[in-house]
C-alpha cells in the first residue's frame, strides 16, 4: 500500500490524472495488481470504468454482472443450410437475425489439448480469462487439423451439439447459462442448427460456465450494478504484490529483532518514464503546443530576450536568470536574433511553464512581462525587474 500511494503522489506531481486500475499479473503471478493509466485516445489499453462506484479494471481482467436468463422454451432442433456463410455476420445476414441470437463456438488448443469455447454471438473470448479458468500455461486458437478433428467441420460451422469428438470439453461464458432458442454451427460444413437449448442439447457441466468474455460499454458493474464505460488508457506504472511465491521457493528469509525467521515478501514496481512523458503531453497541450507542468518541464522558465545586443537589457535578463537558478528554478534564455513573434511562438510550442519577456520597450515602461503557459487567455503581467523572480516563483507554485 505504501508503494501504491507513493505512485499516486508521483503521478499527481507530474501533473497527471492517473487512474489505478485492477490488472492481470500475467505469468509472473502474484496478487493485488494495479496498473496506473492516463486516459487518452492514443492509449493502447482498454479500461472498464464505473462512474458510480469507482471500479476500474484493464479489459484483460474487467468483470461484469450477468442477470439470470429467462429464455422461453424452444422447439426441436432444425438444420439450416447456410452456403458460403462462415462468420457470425454472414450467417446473421443470411438468416435475418441479430448476432446475439447465435452461439459463437471456437476450438482452442489448451496446452496441446482441444477445448471448445462458446460465447454469445456478438461477444469476444477473453483469452486471459480463459487461460486462468482452465489453469493453463498456454491457450491459442486451434489449427485447421485440430478444429476438423474436434468438430467434424471447418471453422465457421463449429458448434456444441454433438461434435465429432464426443469427449471434448465444452466451456461456456456465464451469459449463456440457461440460453434457449439459439443458433449454433452444425459441425457440418455450410450448415447451422436453430432452436438449440444449451442445457438440453449440449454436454456442458455446470462448473464449465464462467466469465470468459471481454467486457464492453454498457455491461453491468460487478461491484455496484451500474453501467460500465470503456475508455482508452496509457499505462504509466504498475505495482503488484508477489507475496511469498518466489521467496518460499528460494528459501529467502530474514530474522526479526527477536531472531525469529520470516519469509520475505516480494513486490514488483515499475514506472514507464517515456510513457509518462507521452501521457503528460496527451493530457496537457493546446493548439499552440505542449503545456508542461512545472515538475516535468525541460526548463520551467524561458526568458525571451528581445534586444540581446543592448547591454542594459541583457544585464536585467542575466540577473533574473541567476536569481531564479539560485532558487532552484530551471531557466533557459532565448537570446537568438529573431523577431519577437518567432520567439513567442517557439516558447508556446515547446511549452515552458512560464514565459518572461525582457526588452528595451518593456523596461522603458517600468518592467518585464511574465505569463504562465497553462492559461492562454490569461493576460501578461508587467512587474518591476526586482519583483520578477518572486512573481515567477508564485506562478510555478
Amino acid at each position: 500500500m505504501a508503494m501504491f500511494n507513493a505512485y499516486k503522489r508521483i503521478f499527481a506531481r507530474c501533473g497527471l490524472k492517473a487512474y489505478p486500475v485492477e490488472a492481470d499479473t500475467g505469468d509472473i503471478g502474484g496478487k493485488f495488481s494495479h496498473e496506473f493509466h492516463v486516459l487518452a485516445e492514443a492509449g493502447e489499453d482498454g479500461i472498464a470504468f464505473c462512474d458510480a462506484c469507482g471500479y476500474a479494471a484493464n479489459l484483460e481482467k474487467a468483470e461484469r454482472k450477468v442477470a439470470p436468463r429467462n429464455d422461453a422454451a424452444c422447439g426441436a432442433i432444425e438444420e439450416v443450410h447456410t452456403p458460403n456463410a462462415k462468420t457470425i455476420d454472414e450467417v446473421s445476414k443470411f438468416m435475418g437475425v441479430p448476432g446475439s441470437a447465435f452461439v459463437k463456438s471456437l476450438v482452442y488448443n489448451v496446452d496441446g489439448k482441444a477445448v471448445m469455447v462458446c460465447v454469445e454471438g456478438d461477444r469476444d473470448v477473453n483469452d486471459v480469462k480463459l487461460k486462468h479458468f482452465l489453469n493453463a500455461k498456454k491457450v491459442e486458437l486451434a489449427d485447421y487439423e485440430m478444429v476438423l478433428k474436434t468438430s467434424g467441420a471447418n471453422a465457421g460451422s463449429v458448434g456444441p451439439v454433438k461434435p465429432a469428438d464426443a469427449s471434448v470439453r465444452i466451456v461456456c461464458d456465464q451469459g449463456l447459462k440457461g440460453a434457449k432458442g439459439r443458433i449454433v454451427g452444425a459441425n457440418k460444413d455450410d450448415y447451422h442448427l436453430k432452436n438449440v437449448d444449451l442445457a438440453r442439447d449440449c454436454n456442458v457441466a455446470d462448473a464449465d460456465y464462467a466469465d470468459l468474455v471481454v467486457v464492453r460499454d454498457g455491461d453491468i458493474c460487478a461491484k455496484c450494478g451500474k453501467p460500465l464505460v470503456i475508455k482508452r488508457g496509457i499505462e504509466v506504472g504498475h505495482v503488484f504484490k508477489l507475496g511469498t511465491k518466489y521467496t518460499e521457493a528460494f528459501k529467502a528469509t530474514y530474522k526479526t529483532d527477536d531472531l525469529k525467521e520470516q519469509t520475505m515478501i516480494m513486490g514488483c514496481y515499475g514506472i514507464g518514464v517515456g510513457r509518462t512523458v507521452q501521457a503528460v503531453i496527451e493530457q496537457s497541450h493546446d493548439k499552440d503546443g505542449i503545456v508542461w507542468p512545472a515538475a516535468v518541464s525541460p526548463f520551467q522558465v524561458v526568458i525571451d530576450l528581445l534586444d540581446p545586443t543592448d547591454p542594459g537589457v541583457a544585464k536585467v535578463a542575466e540577473d533574473l536568470e541567476n536569481e531564479l537558478e539560485a532558487a532552484g528554478v530551471d531557466v533557459v534564455v532565448d537570446d537568438r536574433e529573431e523577431r519577437p513573434g518567432v520567439k513567442f511562438k517557439d516558447a508556446d510550442l515547446i511549452g515552458f511553464t512560464v514565459r518572461v519577456v525582457v526588452g528595451a520597450k518593456g523596461l522603458a515602461k517600468g518592467g518585464v512581462e511574465v505569463k504562465a503557459r497553462r492559461d492562454p487567455k490569461e493576460a501578461m503581467k508587467v512587474v518591476a525587474p526586482a519583483e520578477a523572480a518572486a512573481a515567477i516563483k508564485a506562478l510555478l507554485a
